[in-house]
């Protein structure tokens, strides 16, 4: 061999040798020279984390890991977990590094240190955890690591995802670094809307309404008077009370109560209108209430008619708590909830101490498609970027549209804002849909483009899928979904563990194209199905979606439709009368319909609902027609005279948002729409009081002997505002649905 050569060869083994005594090899073929070792004043987090990384390491390797305090180690090379150096490091921030062969791992505090043993998994590493107990741990026998000195101190630092993944399973929560708990520190019976928990009104109102908020010329117990001296020392002596109860908490809530019918009266208005915001009177009295408790923090809301920042400063341990409830999630915040973007700023220019309270389901229906996954970020951004380090992600915490999707990609962006989406996106799908990865990105894609093509919409956390029929939900798209989680479910057909996430993900388009038939949008979306006789029969394929969709909810535990408290079962159960209500024969489907009092707002305002064969869901916003204020009054014209025995109306509640069913229900008959009699009248079998179901239908059965009738007319009065209530002093609504005759 020429000698050039043999200098080229010796060239190259010197290279490859000093490159190789670069990296810090920590498993070799399954064996290790390397111990874990911690500090011997290590709390219990930090020794957990150091056991947690010998677990991984051997998961990875089938190297067993010696875990051993600092006064224990032994000759061995190290792998220190806490500040061994005793670095300056800010309290977040998180710092691996490989020097003289060993490696370092450590945090500005035990929770940092913990979060920095994950960081180091993931980074350097590659593990993916994507729910509990879906993961992927590599398989290496020789870890090798090429020079390492990383730092990381997060800008957002309490992460919190309000999904049930993080707060039933901590590992999991820390492997993604958020928090276990809605509300850390904060006493537990004192988070929000804490009014009413400081002052009841069962306790108070009789006796003193002046503690009370002005509406009118009433005191109404919707919300506190601030500018009451016995009220300031009432709450200041619940919130001492409270501290004493629970002295290792460190943070309270003094904030509204969940409605906008705060105080008018003479002083509060003077104040408000001194400092340009219903937030003056509320920033002025929690102010004096933290300067009761300066070694605490007095938390309180920026929210609805406390979201304009006011000119007055919050204490130093005041916390004010932004909420973006209002916001279109159609597109990001900055783009489309300016107002919000500002209050951010104004509350910027008055204090440093600001959590956000940001939402990301739609609450009136968890499991329907809700496309605003591509505002996570940069809304995300937008709170990062106005310093606010404290950010409540409020999710549905129960399953809800692609639950475990959401959580980990709002997690992974608390974590890092500036992460790649799609790249997480497609890094999530991937380990977690498997092969059926394909399917449900380009379904997360499609439906997200199709919102796009509808700039005006207004996705709002309180809607329907119904508002979508005619976007993104329309009949030709939901057959697109539905092929795609068909395909989905094909390419893993052979795993059923994947196959029932992939059930999982689906879920929100069977949701919709349930709600869709219960509109009968199209022939094949319609709840029944007509024979060569044109007797109807329920749609065969409705009934089967009905039946998968609640079985799959079975088997992974989703109970819940809507934060209101409608079950899975309820709706199953709801969706069966509906379909039996659809096959009744009906004489007054299709009919003319005249109302003689005037609807509001929904359904298009139209009666012609009431007889248009599509039946109303649990939301007001599905095929109902309201009155606000006033009693409903129609009439329906059957064409001609013929024999009635039966008439059957349904009604609405959803009591947090003052839908009352009626108080009554009266039906009349007429063969000239000029002399009516009673055919009957049905009390409301359920009076509201405190404990009145939430979210319920109802259905208003009357049954008669034959009488000959032409015109019937139903009255139903709506029920009041109870004083009570947090909507007391505005007018409750009526919402009724389909009316059935025979």
């Amino acid at each position: 061999m020429p000698k050039k050569f043999n200098f080229i060869i010796l060239g190259l083994a010197v290279l490859l040798s000093a490159c190789s005594n670069n990296k810090t090899t920590l498993s070799k073929r399954g064996q290790t020279e390397y111990e874990i070792v911690f500090m011997d004043n290590a709390s219990k987090q930090v020794y957990l984390a150091a056991e947690k990384l010998a677990e991984h390491l051997e998961t990875i390797s089938g190297a067993s890991f010696d875990v051993v305090g600092e006064s224990s180690q032994t000759t061995k090379k190290k792998i220190y977990v806490g500040n061994i150096k005793e670095e300056s490091l800010e309290y977040h921030q998180i710092k691996i590094q490989t020097e003289n062969g060993n490696l370092y791992v450590s945090g500005g505090s035990d929770a940092a240190t913990q979060n920095a043993v994950y960081e180091f998994l993931e980074k350097f590493l590659d593990c993916k955890w994507y729910a509990p107990g879906v993961a992927k741990i590599p398989e290496m026998k020789t870890i090798s690591l090429n020079p390492i000195d990383y730092s990381y101190t997060p800008e957002i630092t309490t992460r919190t995802v309000h999904s049930r993944l993080f707060y039933q399973n901590h590992e999991f929560a820390d492997q993604l670094k958020v928090t276990y708990e809605a509300f850390p520190t904060y006493v537990p019976s004192a988070r929000v809307h804490t009014f009413h928990k400081f002052m009841p009104e069962e306790v108070f109102y009789e006796e003193h309404p002046e503690y009370y908020a002005l509406r009118g010329d009433k005191r109404l117990p919707t919300q506190l008077c601030l500018t009451n001296e016995t009220v300031l020392e009432i709450v200041k002596d619940s919130v001492a009370a409270l501290f004493e109860r629970h002295p290792n908490a460190a943070v309270l809530s003094v904030s509204q109560d969940d409605n906008q019918q705060y105080c008018q009266c003479p002083v509060c208005s003077k104040v408000d209108e001194a400092e340009g915001s219903p937030a003056g009177t509320m920033i002025q009295f929690v102010n004096q209430v933290a300067k009761s408790f300066p070694e605490k923090t007095i938390s309180t809301l920026a929210y609805q008619h406390t979201r304009k920042p006011p000119k007055l400063r919050p204490e130093e341990n005041v916390l004010i708590t932004l909420c973006s409830i209002e916001c279109d999630r159609s597109a990001p915040i900055a783009d489309k909830c300016q107002d919000f973007a500002n209050d951010l700023t104004g509350w910027g220019k008055l204090t440093n101490n600001i959590r956000i309270w940001d939402y990301t389901t739609q609450f009136t229906n968890f499991l329907a498609p809700f496309p605003n996954i591509r505002t996570l970020q940069p809304n995300i951004q937008l709170f990062r970027d106005n310093n606010a380090q404290w950010v409540f992600e409020q999710h549905s915490n129960n399953p809800s549209e692609l639950f475990e999707l959401r959580s980990y990609m709002t997690a992974k962006l608390l974590w890092n804002p500036n992460l790649d989406f799609q790249g997480l996106l497609e890094e999530f799908t991937d380990g977690y849909y498997e092969e059926a990865a394909p399917f449900v990105r380009e379904y997360v894609n499609k439906i997200h483009d199709q919102l796009q093509e509808v700039p005006d919409f207004f996705l709002f956390l309180y809607g329907d899928p119904s508002e979508a029929f005619g976007s993104y939900l329309n009949p030709e798209l939901l057959k697109e979904y539905v092929a795609l989680f068909d395909a989905a479910e094909e390419a893993v057909s052979q795993k059923p563990v994947v196959v029932n996430r992939v059930k999982l993900a689906r879920m929100g388009i069977d949701y919709a194209v349930l709600e869709a038939s219960r509109k009968n949008l199209t022939e094949d979306l319609s709840l029944t199905v007509a024979d060569a006789n044109g007797v109807e029969s329920i749609n065969p394929t409705v009934a089967l979606l009905l039946d998968n969709f609640s079985k799959t909810a079975k088997a992974n535990d989703i109970t819940l439709m809507n934060e209101m408290g409608f079950t899975v079962n309820e709706y199953g159960a709801n969706y069966l009368s509906a379909l039996e209500m659809a096959k009744k024969p009906n004489k007054a489907k299709g009919k003319k319909v005249v109302t003689l009092t005037q609807p509001k707002k929904y359904a298009g305002e139209d009666p012609m609902v009431l007889t248009d064969g599509a039946l109303g869901g649990s939301s007001f916003y599905a095929n109902w027609l309201g009155y606000e204020g006033n009693r409903m009054e129609v009439v329906v014209d059957l064409g001609k005279i013929q024999s009635v025995s039966s008439i059957s109306m349904a009604f609405l509640q959803v009591t947090n948002h003052v839908v009352f069913f009626p108080s009554e229900v009266q039906y009349l008959g007429s063969m000239d729409n000029e002399n009516f009699v009673s055919l009957g009248t049905l009390a409301n079998p359920k009076p509201l009081n405190k404990k009145s179901k939430v979210n319920d239908i109802q259905y208003f059965d009357l049954d008669f002997n034959p009488t000959n009738l032409r015109y019937i007319k139903v009255i139903a009065p709506n029920t009041p505002t109870p004083y009570w209530h947090h909507a007391a002093g505005l007018p409750s609504w009526v919402f009724a649905d389909e009316i059935i005759i025979d």
